[in-house]
C-alpha cells in the first residue's frame, strides 16, 4: 500500500520539476516581457502612483511636490491617444495644435511647462524611470517651478501603451 503512494509522489515531484518557464525567457536568458493591461478602473491608481513617484523623486532633490491637475490630465489623455491615432510619439496633435494650445483648450489656467511623451509596452514607472534616465526629460520633471502634473495614457488592444505627462506651474 505505501509502494504505489510512493510511486504517485515521486510522478508528482518529477512532473513539479519540469519548469515550463524556460519557454518564456528571451535569447538574452532573460524573461519576456508580459502584456500590461490597464483599463479605466485602472487609471485613478495610475495617477496616484506617478503622482506619488515624482514627488519621491522631486523631495530627493529638495523640490515642492506637486498636485495632479484634472486639466492637465484630460489632456495629456486626449495627446496620448492622438499619437496612437497618428501611431507616432511626438508633441503635435493630429490638428496641428502645440502642447500649450492642447494644455490651454483642456481649461489649465497655469502656465504650462513642458509635455513627456513615451511609446511602450512598459509600465508606468518603467516609463518614469526611462524619463529620469534621460537628462532632458529629468530637467522637465525636476524644475522647480512645476506644481501641476497630468498624466494620461491609451493602451492599443495589441498592449502598446501610449503616455503623456503634462507639467505646469
Amino acid at each position: 500500500m505505501i509502494r504505489p503512494s510512493v510511486l504517485l509522489m515521486c510522478s508528482a515531484l518529477a512532473l513539479a520539476a519540469c519548469d515550463t518557464s524556460a519557454s518564456r525567457l528571451g535569447s538574452d536568458g532573460r524573461p519576456l516581457p508580459q502584456v500590461y493591461k490597464l483599463n479605466a478602473a485602472n487609471e485613478g491608481r495610475v495617477q496616484l502612483r506617478i503622482a506619488d513617484s515624482v514627488n519621491s523623486l522631486r523631495k530627493a532633490k529638495g523640490l515642492t511636490p506637486v498636485a495632479l491637475n484634472a486639466s492637465l490630465n484630460a489632456a495629456a489623455a486626449t495627446h496620448a491617444r492622438d499619437m496612437s491615432v497618428q501611431n507616432r510619439p511626438w508633441h503635435f496633435g493630429s490638428d496641428g495644435s502645440s502642447p500649450p494650445e492642447r494644455v490651454q483648450r483642456a481649461g489649465y489656467s497655469g502656465r504650462m511647462l513642458g509635455e513627456l511623451i513615451s511609446e511602450t509596452y512598459e509600465t508606468e514607472l518603467e516609463t518614469l524611470a526611462a524619463w529620469m534616465e534621460n537628462p532632458d526629460t529629468r530637467a522637465i520633471l525636476l524644475q522647480p517651478e512645476v506644481r501641476d502634473i497630468g498624466f494620461g495614457y491609451y493602451q492599443e488592444p495589441n498592449g502598446k501603451i501610449w503616455w503623456t505627462m503634462e507639467t505646469g506651474g
